[in-house]
């Protein structure tokens, strides 16, 4: 019983409390080079990272020291992380419900005695 209630708090603390939103390739700016943007590629493949620089032919990311540059031509959306309160929110009472519903049947066993 008490792993059980470990891995649903493990499970409450890594809930994610950022989104993303979908921006205009012309609004990137190079000013803020700590963003983080997920690019999704015309084949659906995914880039994930921290923007390094962005001109109007490319832009670079970097993700675990790892640097990528990618043709804005080959470029299907570009997202930008953002945090989002009520996501944050939300997750907080879908783990408070699902330790709740544990805790409701963990009650319900031990009345039971199985």
């Amino acid at each position: 019983m008490k792993n059980l209630y470990i891995l649903l708090s493990f499970l409450i603390l890594f809930q994610s409390c950022f989104s993303y939103k979908s921006v205009n390739y012309d609004t990137i700016s190079n000013d803020n080079k700590k963003q983080k943007i997920q690019i999704e590629m015309l084949d659906r493949t995914k880039f994930d990272g921290q923007l390094v620089s962005a001109d109007d032919k490319t832009i670079t990311l970097e993700n675990n020291g790892n640097t990528q540059a990618i043709l804005k031509k080959d470029i299907y959306e570009v997202k930008v992380v953002k945090f989002s309160t009520l996501k944050t929110l939300i997750n907080v009472a879908r783990g408070g419900a699902w330790i709740a519903a544990a805790a409701g049947i963990i009650v319900v066993v031990s009345l039971i005695g199985v």
